[in-house]
């Protein structure tokens, strides 16, 4: 059942992402796609360092409410994020501003060796920068070039 759930927030969230109406990356100032892009990445980072503390502090309050310790918030991505917290490989892909804000597309290869996609979904904070406030991970069809 959980992963039925996973699945249709991932799916909801991707089809918004190609609504006709949903802004493109142009309409997210370049700063603030580099610094989302960058702060990605450098989770990312922390994930491969098994860096907790580093890794949960890019987390919305929202997120931390849920994990209210980076030991279990490092134990839900191990769990249920494997491409995120040890990937062979990560590209940046587009930027949309989404419903409730920005939506980053990660396109990663896991562990595994198999393709997915993860999108990032954030949230701006009160002092004008970044928090990651979800991401939902869906498995790449397309095939490697």
């Amino acid at each position: 059942m959980k992963h039925a759930v996973r699945w249709f927030r991932a799916l909801i969230l991707i089809l918004g992402l190609a609504l006709p109406g949903a802004a493109v990356a142009g309409d997210i100032a370049a700063g603030d796609s580099a610094a989302i892009r960058s702060m990605i990445q450098s989770q990312i980072d922390a994930f491969q360092a098994d860096d907790g503390a580093t890794a949960y502090g890019f987390a919305s309050a929202g997120i931390q409410k849920l994990y209210p310790s980076a030991g279990m918030f490092m134990q839900m991505v191990r769990d249920q994020y494997q491409p995120v917290y040890r990937p062979q490989s990560v590209i940046m892909g587009p930027i949309a501003d989404g419903p409730s804000g920005p939506m980053q597309k990660v396109f990663l290869v896991g562990p595994d060796g198999k393709n997915y996609v993860a999108v990032y979904t954030l949230e701006r904070q009160p002092d004008g920068t970044w928090k990651i406030s979800g991401c939902y991970l869906v498995p790449d069809e397309a095939k490697s070039v």
